[in-house]
């Protein structure tokens, strides 16, 4: 009996230590096979990113992609190509540049995956466009150790057309665009600052909007407001703004003035109008070579009375940075939800906190990034991760260090937070605090700014902000009550990123409440 015993003992260590063994061998590395077909008339290169999501429903999406409200429902992974001919394959190692994870780690079920080429180098800012190719989004069937499908770059994404409009845009809105194209004027000027930065021809462009009743040759002039988008905006997005402002001055729900929507979009992402070491001096060549070309073309003001700014997330940064920048030149900004203006709260990190940490709280806790309705989405570290692996250019978090860090020895700009561990670099934490924190500019050269900006910084936010904003807009708000500075700081109750300017069923009730402040300011007396 004791014999048996002991054998029954070691047979049961010897089926533990196999199981052992079993669960901590590594996974098979899943490798992807991507194709191009013989019959492309070139080669190319990119970054080859292949998306793989659960597949749920009886029919087929129309592609695969992320979500960024949803960033880990969809698995990602991606290498570079340096090049792939025509008739050549290149695999790619799912299990390396990854997220959430390896793509090993799927559980057994049924995907749909798709294979991008990004040749542009610029999905984490615009997505598919022009010119990159796909393949066709195939379902396939994952099984342990299972292999995926081979996948064919088949397709190529056409030109996007500059004047297509939201499939939510309302009907008003799709049957004032053709009238609204009439008044809109692409203005595009060779910026001389910029080529002689880059050392390549580089441009300022924007659409200029002009109201109902303009005559080139007339002798009325009119207050500009300078419009800038958010992040993904950008010059060929600007249709549906267009036809809003149109529709309204006609309808007389806003006042007659021009409006300037500018393009901050670039290869790195969202340049905001600042002067950088990394981008170049767009302020400068904004306010001393753009306007003054503008106003020599169209019967504007041409007086800081008259000029105004306008804009919405980094759009609300880049306006707010432009009058604190350049009070002399403009009369007033209205920046909405705009992104951090005090670098103490960054989305929620104080940078200037010793041993300050992108992804986690001096607690332990994550950083959130996403909320909505009171519920975490995403936290910061989620975001840089997809970002990471979604390619080095573009992204919003790699946007800001291109307008705020120092040069690195590498050509680029240092990151302020390390990726893998989310420490934040104090000096590339100071750097940005020195240069681009807007309260803090306020609260060390106040006596200088005050004569030319006192009563010109108007700033609204919504209490439940998608991505914290209100934080940062509580903190300069501090400031210039500090400083008996004054100011227009409101914080919408409810209000999150992305209704902030909606009021019943109108979507832009905000900006025509902006537009009228703003001609009161340009008009004393003339307010409806």
């Amino acid at each position: 009996m004791k014999n048996l015993t002991r054998a029954l003992a070691a047979l049961a260590l010897l089926v533990t230590t196999v199981a052992a063994q079993a669960d901590d061998a590594p996974l098979t590395h899943r490798i992807v096979r991507v194709s191009l077909p013989a019959s492309t008339s070139e080669g190319t290169s990119g970054r080859l990113i292949v998306f793989a999501a659960p597949a749920s429903g009886s029919e087929k999406p129309e592609a695969v992609d992320t979500n960024p409200f949803q960033p880990k429902a969809v698995s990602v992974a991606a290498r570079e190509v340096s090049w792939i001919a025509p008739g050549q394959s290149v695999d790619l190692d799912a299990d390396g540049e990854a997220f959430p994870a390896g793509f090993s780690t799927l559980p057994p079920g049924d995907y749909y995956v798709q294979a991008v080429l990004d040749v542009g180098h610029d999905y984490n800012y615009s997505g598919r466009h022009a010119g990159d190719l796909l393949s066709e989004v195939t379902k396939v069937k994952l099984t342990p150790g299972g292999t995926l499908p081979p996948l064919t770059l088949s397709k190529t994404v056409p030109p996007a057309d500059p004047w297509a409009l939201s499939p939510k845009a309302p009907q008003t809105i799709r049957d004032a665009l053709p009238e609204a194209r009439r008044h809109a004027h692409a203005e595009v000027m060779e910026s001389r600052l910029l080529t002689e930065f880059s050392g390549r021809p580089q441009v300022v462009r924007s659409w200029v909007v002009t109201p109902p009743g303009y005559d080139p040759n007339g002798i009325a002039r009119y207050p500009t407001v300078y419009l800038t988008h958010g992040f993904t905006g950008g010059f060929d997005r600007y249709a549906g703004t267009i036809a809003a402002l149109w529709l309204a001055m006609s309808k007389k729900e806003m006042p007659p003035m021009i409006w300037v929507l500018l393009d901050e979009s670039g290869p790195t992402g969202t340049h905001e109008f600042a002067d950088s070491v990394n981008n170049g001096p767009w302020g400068q060549a904004l306010t001393t070579e753009y306007i003054p070309w503008l106003e020599g073309r169209y019967r504007m003001d041409g007086k800081a009375s008259g000029r105004f700014l306008n804009g919405h997330s980094s759009g609300g940064w880049a306006t707010l940075w432009l009058q604190t920048r350049y009070p002399k030149i403009f009369g007033g900004t209205w920046s909405t939800s705009p992104d951090p203006s005090d670098f103490r709260d960054f989305t929620g990190i104080d940078l200037s906190a010793p041993g300050a940490n992108a992804y986690r709280k001096p607690d332990g806790s994550e950083n959130p990034l996403v909320r909505d309705k009171g519920k975490v989405i995403a936290t910061f570290e989620t975001f840089a991760r997809l970002e990471r692996v979604l390619g080095s250019y573009g992204g919003q978090l790699a946007s800001f260090e291109w307008v705020f860090s120092p040069r690195g020895k590498d050509g680029r700009p240092q990151p302020m937070f390390n990726r893998d561990t989310g420490a934040v670099d104090p000096t590339v934490a100071a750097y940005w605090r020195a240069h681009y924190d807007i309260a803090q500019r306020l609260r060390t050269q106040w006596p200088t700014l005050k004569p030319d900006l006192d009563g010109k910084i108007h700033l609204i936010v919504g209490t439940a902000d998608t991505f914290y904003l209100d934080g940062s807009a509580k903190l300069l708000k501090e400031t210039l009550d500090g400083l008996h500075a004054r100011s227009d700081i409101r914080f919408l109750p409810g209000k999150t990123h992305f209704d902030l300017y909606k009021e019943g069923d109108d979507p832009q009730a905000l900006l025509k409440k902006i537009a009228w402040e703003m001609y009161g300011v340009a008009r004393p007396g003339q307010e409806r």
